[in-house]
């Protein structure tokens, strides 16, 4: 009988491109440590099959029951197509404190911990570019038409760069980015955000596709000085930048404007929507020092929950 076997996997930010990468722009994201999916495997008695167990959602299948759109199912699947290997009688037991539909990558997250989990259970260790490419399988469930930035950053567990179509780009950081996450507490579902920018490209593609390439611009300064470690205060103006040309995406939202006020009025180098936007998280850059202020700043403008990361020096 196999050993219990338990896997993790953190949440994600985007610092900078969303919306843009769907459409070819690069976009940087970083892994979100504080916070993770995790998946447990534990023997089961001999013809159970396969028991998967979501705790948070208070769902209990077993896999040959479950419909084929289930998220949880497909990526069980995926996984143990992928390694030839029949359904284990076993328990796959699944817990996150990574916020749903929040733009922290819980779904990607989750998919990841899966893989990983049954993978190791049946004796596998598979590589982050295989996991990423079965979990954005299971994304398109989730989001219709992901940009893949997802499942790349939390796979890999780096800073990503990241450009649909060609192989993500871990980077190094010259310096420590102290960011604090501000949740709005409204629920952010990824498709629906996309749909919508979606529908403003049909209608003007000309005009999206200069606040696209706006975008982009952004990213790849952004890297650059990232990767050499210069003045966080320069990324600040660029996610100011950034933030602001999502809105003209029409993809922030009331909660999300009184947020970025807050972080900024108390000091932020720079602050902006992160993810689908329309609620879900926004994101503020500050100086060590000035962390503490700002993190409480968001709580009295309304963050239903603030999240502190370093994305360290690497």
């Amino acid at each position: 009988m196999n050993s219990p076997v338990t896997r993790t996997a953190p949440g994600k930010i985007i610092l900078l491109g969303e919306h843009a990468v769907v459409y070819g722009r690069p976009a940087i994201a970083v892994p979100v440590h504080q916070v993770q999916a995790t998946a447990t495997v534990d023997p089961a008695a001999p013809g159970s099959g396969l028991i998967v167990s979501a705790v948070d959602l208070d769902r209990v299948m077993r896999l040959n029951e479950a419909p084929g759109d289930d998220p949880l199912a497909s990526i069980a699947r995926l996984t143990l197509a992928h390694l030839g290997a029949a359904p284990p009688d076993a328990t796959l037991t699944i817990h996150s404190s990574i916020p749903i539909a929040s733009g922290l990558g819980s779904g990607a997250a989750v998919s990841t911990a899966i893989v990983r989990a049954l993978a190791a259970y049946l004796s596998h260790e598979l590589s982050p570019a295989t996991v990423s490419r079965m979990v954005y399988e299971v994304e398109k469930l989730h989001h219709g038409t992901p940009s893949g930035v997802d499942n790349t950053v939390i796979s890999f567990g780096r800073p990503v760069y990241f450009v649909r179509g060609q192989s993500p780009q871990t980077f190094g950081v010259g310096a420590p980015l102290h960011l604090w996450i501000g949740d709005t507490g409204v629920a952010s579902p990824t498709r629906v955000a996309v749909g919508n920018v979606r529908q403003g490209w049909q209608k003007d593609a000309a005009r999206y596709e200069r606040l696209f390439d706006q975008v982009g611009e952004l990213v790849e300064q952004a890297r650059g000085d990232i990767e050499a470690g210069r003045d966080a205060a320069m990324l600040g103006i660029m996610m100011d930048r950034n933030h602001d040309l999502l809105c003209q995406m029409g993809v922030s939202s009331p909660e999300l404007e009184r947020l970025v006020a807050a972080a900024r009025a108390a000091g932020a180098l720079g602050a902006k929507l992160s993810g689908a936007g329309r609620g879900g998280n926004m994101i503020a850059l500050t100086r060590l020092e000035d962390g503490t202020r700002v993190a409480e700043a968001l709580r009295q403008g309304g963050a239903v929950q603030v999240i502190g990361t370093v994305v360290p020096v690497s």
